[in-house]
């Protein structure tokens, strides 16, 4: 049932609407035409083109093509005068002559494989270029970092830190004593005319930034399920983050939503870190006489940076003959 405020909004309209329609149809009496007017209005009606028949020009190619174009075969020229794309660094290849493990790389795609057998087990190691992009994305965010803390006003830096003064010598090998102060190590109270001279000959070596290579390796058994550790290759270091077993070796990567839900739903074991200490050095050593071991953990940073300027390579090939 419709309210009072509803009727009372919708009785004005219903009334104009009633009178409108009246007076309508009173005037089309008087508006019948006749036939002679009829047949003068078809007559006066001419049909009008819908469209230009001007002749639009177009340009035949855009004004930055030939720029970018050049652009681009300049940084193909740069990068191939870097490195040889077509052939791969004697390091990469000595361990991979020497090496049980058989490469898998598909160019064009960012993921890279390696398998081995070991007795009756399928090892399996995936890593991805997309780690070393990533790590581009990481220095940019430090030094904007940077940035904020040089423009940050002095007076708003807390009072309990040291700026200068006799307190504050010594910016290397420090550490914090007791009473907050920074205790200075003896080799660098030293002063710099005082040291021995082949220390002072001594150069700074610059170290490469080492990356971390997330990989994803898999141990498989037949009828038995299969092992899935989460593990980190940096600075010759092999890091394992996880170990998670799985009884049904298709639900490491599973393909269907069944799948998918019966992973979601499994117990796979406990953050590798709650592990005995002797339990997590006893799967290293496990992994280590797999070959998962320091030797491939120098090896995956060095291939996955010379895959990464191959597809870089590419990808400039494939767009310039795009733009061209």
């Amino acid at each position: 049932m419709l309210s009072l405020r509803a009727l009372s909004r919708q009785a004005p309209r219903s009334l104009r609407t009633l009178s409108s329609c009246t007076a309508r149809r009173s005037l089309n009496v008087y508006r019948t035409p006749s036939v002679l007017q009829a047949s003068w209005r078809q007559a006066s009606i001419r049909p009008t083109a819908a469209f230009s028949t001007t002749s639009r020009q177009f340009e035949s190619e855009g004004q930055v093509n030939i720029e970018l174009s050049g652009k681009l075969e300049s940084e193909l020229n740069v990068e191939r005068e870097m490195r040889d794309p077509d052939s791969m660094p004697e390091h990469l290849k000595e361990y991979l002559d020497n090496s049980p493990f058989k490469l898998q790389d598909n160019a064009g795609q960012e993921e890279v494989v390696l398998t081995r057998t070991f007795g009756d087990e399928k090892i399996r190691v995936a890593f991805s270029i997309d780690d070393l992009n990533n790590v581009d994305e990481d220095a940019d965010n430090m030094t904007d970092r940077a940035l904020d803390d040089e423009s940050q006003d002095p007076s708003d830096m807390p009072t309990d830190t040291q700026s200068g003064g006799a307190s504050s010598k010594g910016a290397i090998n420090q550490g914090r004593t007791s009473g907050g102060n920074f205790k200075v190590a003896p080799e660098d109270s030293v002063a710099e005319a005082d040291r021995p001279e082949d220390e002072q000959a001594q150069p700074a070596q610059e170290q490469e930034p080492s990356f971390p290579a997330h990989l994803h390796i898999t141990v498989e058994r037949p009828g038995r399920g299969a092992l899935a550790l989460e593990a980190i290759a940096q600075d010759g270091l092999m890091i394992i983050d996880n170990v998670h077993f799985w009884k049904d070796a298709r639900l490491v990567e599973p393909k269907t939503s069944e799948q998918e839900t019966a992973a979601a739903k499994s117990y796979t074991g406990p953050p590798f870190g709650n592990l005995d200490e002797d339990l997590q050095v006893l799967f290293e050593k496990y992994m280590d006489e797999r070959g998962v071991n320091t030797t491939l953990a120098l090896f995956i940073p060095e291939y996955i940076d010379y895959k990464e300027q191959r597809e870089y390579l590419s990808w400039l090939t494939n767009v310039k003959k795009f733009v061209d």
